[in-house]
């Protein structure tokens, strides 16, 4: 099988041994996977720094990819939960092998990644992006318990976790106002902003407002720099928090993308072999949403 091999921080696809499952495994047809700002984040990073990471149950990747989606090829005999042809989407977050290949093997249930049925009205792309930003999102404003027409305000809202804590918090019924970049503007828009402030144009944290909730979506912010736009009450949050896999957090995102509830914002698709470009377009800084892998023909993928 064709995947994505990393030797000495270089990508390159290459043929390998198709994996097969154990018992408690499901050996998995990748339809899709992603590049997330993680990922390269770790790609760059010394073997040495990487070490601690290993403390939170990370492991270095030969194949990279945290996200995918795909169809359930085959199922070890304890395997309970799914069936061969279920489509399915979820993370290889704690696992030696990602999803950046045609063929991926994982337990069915695991402490350091999960799994679960993927929503049938969205495309495999769409599912596989959306475990990693999404409960990321989830999980830190689960910490606010937001009350309907609070006023957040999504610092970095044009990236894979600020799109979904824009639509997430608009399921919580809060009043939301999303900060990004002017070509990103009608896009928070669409996906339910309230207001969208143009840092490009303004600078929000001299405006004449205060919020229940500032969610720094890509950890740029500094508290003490926007204390004095927080309500009394308010609360800072910032995906500087450290945050967990739960399945249950992945059941309900998956309810709510059934329910056309939250979406994945999708800047780029690239085919299997230029990963390493979609790598370099992460790199770059100036991606909206999620790019995304997609590993069978697009045309096939719906």
């Amino acid at each position: 099988m064709k995947a994505i091999i990393s030797t000495k921080g270089e990508l390159q696809v290459q043929q390998i041994e198709k994996p097969q499952p154990e018992n408690n495994e499901i050996l998995v047809k990748v339809h899709a996977a992603t590049v997330t700002a993680g990922d390269v984040v770790m790609k760059k990073m010394p073997a040495i720094a990487f070490l601690a990471l290993q403390f939170m149950g990370m492991k270095r990747k030969r194949t990279p990819g945290h996200e995918f989606s795909g169809i359930v090829e085959a199922v070890g005999q304890d395997v309970t939960r799914f069936n061969v042809g279920d489509a399915v989407f979820g993370t290889t977050t704690g696992l030696s092998v990602g999803a950046n290949a045609e063929y991926l093997c994982l337990a069915e249930t695991g402490k350091t990644h999960v799994i679960t049925h993927k929503p049938e009205n969205i495309s495999f792309e769409q599912a596989a992006a959306l475990p990693v930003g999404a409960m990321t999102a989830l999980q830190i404003l689960q910490k606010a318990d937001i009350q309907a027409g609070q006023k957040v305000l999504v610092y970095g809202a044009s990236g894979s976790v600020g799109t979904y804590a824009v639509q997430l918090a608009k399921y919580f019924r809060a009043e939301v106002t999303g900060v990004c970049s002017t070509r990103n503007v009608d896009m928070l828009r669409t996906i339910g902003a309230d207001h969208v402030i143009d840092y490009k144009e303004e600078d929000f944290t001299q405006i004449d407002k205060t919020y229940d909730v500032i969610f720094d979506a890509v950890g740029k912010l500094k508290e003490v720099n926007v204390a004095h736009l927080l309500t009394q009450t308010g609360q800072y949050l910032s995906t500087r928090t450290m945050t967990h896999e739960a399945l249950e957090n992945l059941n309900l995102i998956a309810q709510l993308a059934q329910k056309s509830r939250i979406k994945a914002v999708i800047d780029r698709c690239y085919p299997l072999e230029e990963t390493a470009d979609a790598y370099s377009y992460v790199e770059s800084g100036r991606k909206a949403g999620n790019v995304v892998i997609f590993v069978v023909s697009r045309a096939n993928s719906l």
